[in-house]
């Protein structure tokens, strides 16, 4: 009988290989009696599809993957995590027998795929917001065996902050949030709600007031004006599609009627059911977005783990370009361009004629790590620095 608490797998698990389809470990032992499970292969992980709209994507998940391949007898090449890539660029690249790596896949499909769509949808939404905060306040939608993964993810791929204690913890920063609905409803007034918590938490955290639990959302702002004057940092708006409110029009109003009381500095919170299409819309009100559900579950960046050489051999399936590859990158315009791996790189851009330089560098040396992966807070970075030469 299970005796989990938790339908987990444990790292240990993972490491071992257990975390995989049944058909890899039979290929393992038809490989293995045929004398063909040490045949050296190199496979490339690359984008094959992106989402309706989608044109680029953030790599993400590197730090994870890593673990896989130290000790083993393979080669790694991979793009910084953080790098914007395009469809059918190889962001990762693995050299070495087969029986070193094959069982694998999923894993390593599994924890690309995951990061990286989420990296992806949170650098589209910080790209619309420009310069507007993101919480990402998604853990309630997933699994908390995953809650840190998705933290992190969603604050590379721009967020400014998260709402997950530990996930928070582990980037080393301060979680971010206001309250729940459940503060106010516990006490007999949102009015005494909002006191017990200007009088009990530290002054550091901000006076975020939550406004729209019990009466209409201007009539809770305005309550939360007399109530902590000058405290007041922000008010949150949460009110769901369900409620059949013009949420601009209803943003409209509080903001009018905070300006009017001369409370222009009191910051406006939009949440519950924000996408892109809810920031294109209100950005001009909303000073800071907390985004739950469209980050932590957003559309699929298929990545696969395809063989592309075999025993130093162009090679691969149907549909794929055989072939160790590199990407060269124009330091000026951001144009791509991909060449066999040892084929020797382009001179210049072939659109505006500038430098060129390689993105993937060898991460992994025959089990060993060659290059140290950055900071989460130096990779954040280098996705809004590359942000600011893109368009969604």
């Amino acid at each position: 009988m299970n005796q989990r608490k938790f339908y987990v797998a444990t790292e240990e698990e993972i490491l071992s290989g257990k975390v995989t389809d049944v058909y890899y470990p039979r290929t393992y032992l038809v490989l293995k009696a045929k004398n063909k499970l040490e045949t050296n292969v190199t496979m490339d992980v690359h984008a094959y599809n992106f989402p309706k709209n989608y044109t680029w994507a953030v790599f993400c998940g590197l730090k994870e993957v890593i673990n896989l391949f130290l000790g083993k007898k393979v080669d790694v090449y991979a793009m910084d995590e953080g790098t914007i890539f395009r469809l059918y660029e190889p962001v990762l690249s693995v050299t070495g027998p087969y029986s070193e790596f094959g069982i694998y896949e999923p894993v390593i499909d599994g924890i690309l795929r995951h990061n990286v769509s989420i990296a992806t949808k949170a650098a589209r939404c910080k790209k619309l917001a420009m310069d507007k905060m993101i919480i990402f306040f998604g853990i309630r939608s997933i699994h908390p065996a995953i809650a840190p993964m998705a933290d992190r993810a969603s604050y590379i791929g721009g967020c400014d902050a998260v709402s997950g204690v530990l996930g928070a913890e582990l980037l080393g920063i301060n979680p971010v949030g206001t309250m729940p609905h459940e503060l106010t409803l516990i006490f007999d007034d949102v009015k005494d709600a909002w006191i017990a918590f200007d009088e009990v938490l530290p002054k550091e955290i901000p006076r975020i007031m939550l406004c729209d639990t019990m009466y209409d959302e201007r009539t809770e702002v305005w309550l939360a004006i007399k109530t902590l004057g000058e405290k007041l940092y922000g008010v949150r708006i949460d009110t769901p599609s369900s409620r059949k409110g013009d949420i601009r029009k209803i943003l409209q109003e509080i903001r009018w009627i905070l300006d009017v009381n001369g409370l222009k500095h009191v910051k406006i919170v939009l949440s519950s059911g924000v996408d892109e299409e809810t920031i294109i819309n209100t950005r001009d009100l909303v000073d800071i977005y907390g985004i739950g559900t469209a980050i932590a579950f957003p559309p699929s960046i298929d990545l696969a783990f395809d063989i592309v050489e075999k025993e130093g051999k162009l090679y691969s399936k149907r549909g794929k370009m055989p072939g160790r590859k590199q990407v060269y990158r124009c330091k000026n315009c951001f144009n791509d361009t991909i060449r066999l791996f040892n084929s020797p790189p382009p001179e210049k851009c072939e659109v505006c004629g500038s430098e060129v330089f390689p993105l993937l560098k060898k991460y992994i040396e025959n089990g060993k790590l060659v290059e140290e992966i950055k900071s989460d807070r130096e990779i954040k970075k280098y996705v809004l620095e590359q942000l600011k030469k893109i368009q969604v």
